[in-house]
């Protein structure tokens, strides 16, 4: 067990019975609750799989979630709160991030066999750095922690519980159902020394009267001599990032879309879809629907069809060809319809991909769209940075700020001269001439764009004026409101953490993480020892 003195910070873990029971977001809560109650307090999470990723400041890459976590505690988010990531690319197969960098692609066995053992003393060195630096961790868990095949060489529920010495809160979705046989059933399997850890329950996303579940509360504690520290009511509405495209359908429900759209946007849904949070800023837009579709059934009529960042840019854009979606985004374009380009969308649209390495996949080379003179040759070396800059030609309105970050493992090359939409520089670099550069392309009418910038329609003026620009194309009112997406998000936190308040014995909480290295926890640590 990692040695702890009396400077190093507290610890709490949110761990779940099943994936995408809300770990995520309460521990959000719970971070947002202590930076309001005066605490220094940072996330962790040891090991995430996740294509929906976030760039530090120094241009590392992370687990949205825990970039997301880190803005509710206020404070700069970095590689220690997450210092493995994976990252699927196929069936059984992932790249593998390291603190911010990735080390190679690896297969689910050799992972579990070669690297784990590895993985170990990162995540300890890790999470022993947060604790040197903060009054309080919140550690989020991963998956369930009675994965009985797993726990040999678990690295993220309760073995890592016992290197952090952490008490657990235990997480279950009544939503779902099967509520009370999950939370009975995770006890079961858990050790004697992993269930003392656990110190309490949550019940998270219920809908209804909660007098009706207090029979089925009395009886659960009873039958697991744990407390109820709370039920959760389902909160909607929330502007936060979801950690995986597998929450994707229920985000769309939950925000809604406009009852009477003027516009209608469609994402491709591609097979391997990345950093689909993109879009969470046209989602909130009135006048605006966002559809994200899978096949030629689901086109419609839309006034912008969006590519979307990916995984394996080459295996999707077989998808598009497959899927006949090619030819129909042609049809769009010849009558005058918008498209846009993000990360990987964006090196679709040029004439080639170039995998002679064979870095995303087994096809050295792939026809693209060639909606642009240019040609993207994967490498091994992946670009990971945050950017600024400013809108230099190819919309009605230039000049106009933006920032985002880029993620990618492609050099793009143009074949002849385009006009560049952005130009920008990265923002660890100095504000010097040099460090500028030109990205994207942009066709004359200004209708065709991509760019490698993730994040650019998180830029509230540019989308602003974007959209007003797909408006008055087709000859709809313009809007004068201009959403802060960031204000949302922020009002977001608060709200969230008010909810877990209001329906968390937080006092509880407080005494389970100040008390948990007294006396009384002794032999569950001697036991993790």
């Amino acid at each position: 067990m990692m040695e702890s003195t009396q400077s190093q910070a507290v610890t709490l873990m949110i761990q779940g019975t099943a994936s995408d029971v809300g770990k995520s977001l309460l521990t959000a809560a719970l971070c947002r609750i202590l930076k309001q109650d005066g605490r220094r307090v940072a996330p962790f999470k040891s090991q995430n799989m996740s294509l929906n990723s976030y760039v530090t400041p120094d241009g590392k890459e992370i687990g949205r979630a825990q970039g997301m976590q880190a803005d509710a505690c206020g404070i700069e988010a970095t590689t220690d709160m997450n210092p493995i990531l994976l990252k699927p690319k196929k069936d059984m197969e992932a790249q593998v991030v390291v603190h911010g960098k990735p080390i190679g692609d690896l297969g689910a066995r050799e992972y579990r066999e070669q690297y784990l053992p590895l993985a170990e003393q990162i995540v300890k060195d890790a999470l022993f750095r947060l604790r040197e630096k903060y009054d309080a961790v919140i550690i989020e868990g991963a998956g369930s922690p009675a994965e009985v095949n797993l726990k040999d060489r678990d690295i993220v529920n309760m073995r890592l519980a016992g290197w952090a010495d952490a008490p657990v809160i235990l997480v279950a979705d009544i939503d779902r159902g099967g509520v009370f046989a999950a939370i009975v059933g995770t006890m079961e399997i858990l050790e004697p020394e992993e269930r003392d850890r656990v110190q309490g329950i949550i019940i998270n996303k219920f809908r209804g009267d909660v007098s009706l579940l207090t029979p089925g509360l009395d009886w659960l504690e009873q039958r697991i001599q744990k407390p109820v520290l709370g039920v959760v009511p389902f909160l909607n509405d929330l502007v936060l990032e979801d950690e995986d495209s597998a929450s994707l359908d229920g985000k769309v429900n939950r925000w809604g879309t406009s009852p009477d759209p003027q516009i209608d946007i469609v994402v491709i849904r591609l097979p391997h879809l990345s950093n689909f949070t993109d879009f969470d800023p046209l989602l909130k837009e009135p006048g605006v629907r966002v559809r994200f579709i899978r096949s030629l059934q689901e086109w419609g009529q839309p006034d912008v069809v969006i590519l979307p960042g990916s995984k394996n840019t080459v295996e999707d854009m077989l998808y598009l060809r497959e899927s006949g979606l090619v030819q129909k985004l042609f049809s769009h374009i010849e009558s005058g319809g918008r498209v846009t380009g993000i990360c990987a969308g964006y090196q679709m649209m040029g004439r080639r991909l170039l995998d002679p390495d064979h870095v995303e996949s087994n096809v050295p080379e792939l026809a693209g769209l060639g909606i642009f003179p240019m040609e993207t040759v994967f490498t091994k070396d992946k670009r990971t940075e945050r950017i600024n800059g400013h809108t230099v030609a190819g919309f009605k309105e230039n000049g106009i700020a933006v920032e985002g970050y880029e993620i990618h493992m492609g050099s793009t090359t143009f074949l002849q001269p385009v006009t560049h939409p952005f130009h920008i520089r990265l923002n660890r670099l100095s504000d010097e001439p040099e460090s500028y550069h030109w990205d994207g392309a942009i066709a004359p009418n200004g209708l065709v764009w991509g760019t490698y910038i993730h994040g650019i329609l998180h830029n509230d003026d540019f989308r602003h004026r974007w959209l007003n620009e797909v408006r008055s194309g087709k000859g709809v009112p313009l809007s004068e409101h201009e959403i802060s997406f960031n204000g949302l998000r922020e009002q977001s936190f608060d709200r969230l953490a008010d909810h877990v308040r209001q329906h968390v014995n937080m006092e509880r909480v407080y005494q389970i993480m100040d008390r948990w290295n007294s006396i009384d926890s002794a032999k569950v640590r001697m036991k993790d020892e």
